[in-house]
This record gives C-alpha cells, structure tokens and sequence, in this order.
C-alpha cells in the first residue's frame, strides 16, 4: 500500500470535511473502520481485500442490516479511495435495503399537529417544515438573506449532497415570517430562527418539539420531522402535482426517489385491477 497516515482518524475527519459532509458521517464512518480494523488485527498498512471480504461477510452472518452493512462498507471504501489514494476494488455487491413506504401524516393530523403547539415561534418552524417541504438541518440553517418573501420562495444553501436549491414559502407564512424578523431586528446574515440564548437550534430540540406536539395532538403515529417532509411531498402529489415538479423541490437527483410518494399518495391504489372492469 501506499501512503499510509499517522493519524488516519484525522485524515478520514479532514477528508469528510474537504468534501463537506457532516460531523455524524465522519464519526460514523470512524467507528465502522475501527470495527474493521480491529476484526482485522493488523495494521492498516497491512490490510488486504480479503480482510475486507472476510469483515464483511462477518456481518452478514451476524445478521446485520442491509442498510448498516451498506455503511460499513461505504466507509471502508472511503478509508482506501479518498483517504489513502488507494484504488481497491471491492467487489461486493451492496445489500439489498428494503424499500418501506414512508411514514405520512394525513392533511387533518398535520393541523392538529400545528394547533398542538402552544409557542408561536415553534409553531412558525413546524409549519414551514411542513408547507416548504425542508429537512430540520435546512430549517435550523436557514438565514434572512435566503429568503424572498415578496416572490414567494428561498433557496437551501449547502444542503445535503453540498446541493443549493430552491423552496416554496407559503403566502400564509410569509407575514409571520416578516413578523419574526422584524420583531427580534434580525439582519441577512443572522439565522432565520434562534432560541431565547440567542443560539442556533439544536436538531434535537425540534425532533422533541414534534414528537410532543404528537402525542399532545392525539396522534398514535410516531411523529418525527422528516415525515413532515415526506407529508408535503405526498400531499403534493395528491393534489395532482407531478413527480418532477415534487422532485425539483425536494431536491432528489431522480424521480425514482420521489416516486415512492405515488405510493404514498394512493393513487396507484386507485388503478382498478382488468379483473373489477
């Protein structure tokens, strides 16, 4: 092999954030080569493709995942691709993830959710999570300047893929919004939503903000923020939207990944089978 690093830990984390992915990627992706390296009981200069093949195998007889085996093996390829310059062909297939339909609210539990909300400021994020389809990460990063009230839409700055893209604002929101910036003398670089120290919101405080604002609502649904997303993509496509329209928004690279919102929606369901014509 190659250059090896002294300190590869450093190196992975420096490589994840030269390429702008986030601080759980790096940890993430340094916990599963520790775990390989340690199977492997050898130093890294030392490593074959067979220690990689006989690793990951392990897992699979252990019974892991098909998602989590993927992130093993995504991250040991990162180690010898982007991290040691080393062209190693691995050649396993990725597992087969099972596709599962995406957890949606219905329009009358999104209402409820909202009117569960007793902190006007709170509130306002919910209903722009849900009413511009945003990941809690692109909520708590969005700043003054992204946004253009007037004409109705924002742009996601550095989402996820390193990705700028485009939103709607809701006409209904836009007054609370103007409202908010007014009332706390918020400038374009500041943060769209802060909390009482000033700071910017933590992920986890949103997730426990919807997960209560749930249970309070009556909804036996286990309410977490992404599926305010998945519930604006869905009922877009229910009200007659098309998959591209709806993937431009949510920023897929390809319809395949919006189409499961057809799903979602129901309207395949609708099809009547030749055998009920």
């Amino acid at each position: 092999m190659g250059y090896v690093p002294v300190d590869w830990e450093k190196a992975v984390a420096r490589e994840c954030r030269r390429r702008r992915y986030s601080r759980e990627t790096a940890k993430t992706y340094i916990y599963c080569i520790n775990k390989f390296l340690k199977s492997a009981g050898k130093d890294l200069d030392h490593i074959s493709k067979k220690d990689v093949r006989l690793f990951l195998e392990e897992l699979s007889e252990k019974g892991l995942s098909g998602s989590s085996m993927n992130v093993y093996h995504m991250a040991i390829r990162f180690l010898f691709g982007n991290v040691l310059d080393k062209k190693i062909w691995i050649d396993i297939k990725y597992s087969k993830v099972p596709e599962k339909l995406p957890g949606v609210l219905s329009k009358e539990e999104v209402m409820r959710l909202f009117e569960a909300i007793g902190n006007e400021k709170h509130r306002l994020m919910v209903e722009l999570m849900y009413g511009s389809g945003l990941r809690v990460s692109e909520l708590i990063n969005l700043r003054v300047m992204d946004l253009n009230l007037e004409k109705g839409y924002g742009f996601v700055r550095a989402g996820k893929g390193n990705k700028d893209r485009i939103f709607i604002v809701p006409r209904k929101l836009a007054g609370k919004i103007s409202e908010l910036i007014d009332n706390e003398f918020l400038n374009n670089e500041n943060c769209l939503f802060n909390s009482n120290r000033d700071k910017r919101y933590h992920v986890k405080s949103l997730q426990t903000i919807i997960k209560k604002a749930g249970k309070m609502a009556g909804i036996e649904k286990r309410v977490h923020p992404h599926m305010l997303r998945h519930s604006f993509a869905t009922h877009l496509i229910e009200n007659g939207y098309a998959v591209n329209d709806v993937q431009a928004l949510l920023g897929h690279k390809s319809p395949e990944t919006t189409m499961i919102y057809l799903h979602a929606s129901g309207n395949m369901i609708n099809v009547k089978s030749p055998l009920d014509i």
